[in-house]
């Protein structure tokens, strides 16, 4: 038994092309498809949640404590407790085997509003937003030209996370994906680790996961500049 090293080992391109060229497993094709759905994801949680949360901090209406109680009470709620119900509504929306239903649903992310939320409370002067209404700016583009810039550290934190909550869930995409070429990375790990259990090569399975670790490796190089800049102008400021 040899101990870990992070240097790789004689084997590594032949076990590398030995997971590419096998025509059972579509690597490639499921890489693809995790990098799709969790970019998307990524994107379009971000954006949404920090559109709701600037929604419900800027404006006074009169349901607001409500929307608020009621998005932090969907926060504490299982997936799991819900899944047949939205098993059901993708079936019936003939969504199944699709990669919509990984998507369409991080346009709602409690747990993503809610960073939001705290962070535009303590980062976003509401006289600001008073300051370019003044000035003539539409709420969208206040928004998007105001607001946005200024939440740019949560929104790339926030990015990191739900990307890498896309690329790993597993429970999901069991449950809506059947076809082999539209399966993302962790099903098609488990794939290979439950073909034959007495046969399997776990080359195979430990080459695999370490490139499903590549792609998270980089979006938080990609995304972590936009933190340290952060934290960098705060340690500045007078």
């Amino acid at each position: 038994m040899r101990s870990f090293s992070a240097i790789p080992g004689t084997h590594f391109i032949e076990n590398l092309l030995k997971v590419a060229n096998d025509g059972t497993f579509p690597m490639f094709r499921g890489i693809f498809n995790s990098v799709l759905v969790s970019s998307l994801c990524a994107g379009i949680c971000t954006y949404f949640s920090a559109l709701t949360a600037y929604g419900l901090y800027a404006y006074n209406f009169r349901l607001k404590r409500a929307a608020f109680t009621f998005i932090m009470a969907i926060l504490v709620m299982p997936t799991q407790v819900t899944a047949m119900g939205f098993l059901r509504l993708i079936t019936g929306m003939g969504m199944y085997d699709s990669l919509l239903p990984l998507i369409l649903p991080s346009v709602a992310s409690p747990a993503v509003f809610y960073f939001m939320h705290s962070y535009l409370q303590s980062s976003l002067p509401l006289s600001l937003v008073e300051a370019a209404r003044i000035d003539g700016f539409g709420e969208f583009r206040t928004f998007n030209q105001i607001v946005l810039p200024i939440m740019k550290p949560a929104m790339a934190v926030q990015a990191i996370f739900t990307f890498v909550g896309s690329w790993n869930n597993y429970f999901v995409p069991a449950l809506v994906i059947q076809s082999k070429e539209k399966m993302t990375v962790p099903i098609l790990i488990a794939t290979l680790r439950g073909a034959d259990y007495m046969s399997f090569d776990s080359a195979k399975i430990y080459m695999m996961i370490l490139v499903a670790i590549v792609p998270i490796v980089l979006i938080y190089l990609l995304l972590s500049r936009y933190i340290i800049a952060d934290v960098t102008l705060g340690g500045v400021k007078e």
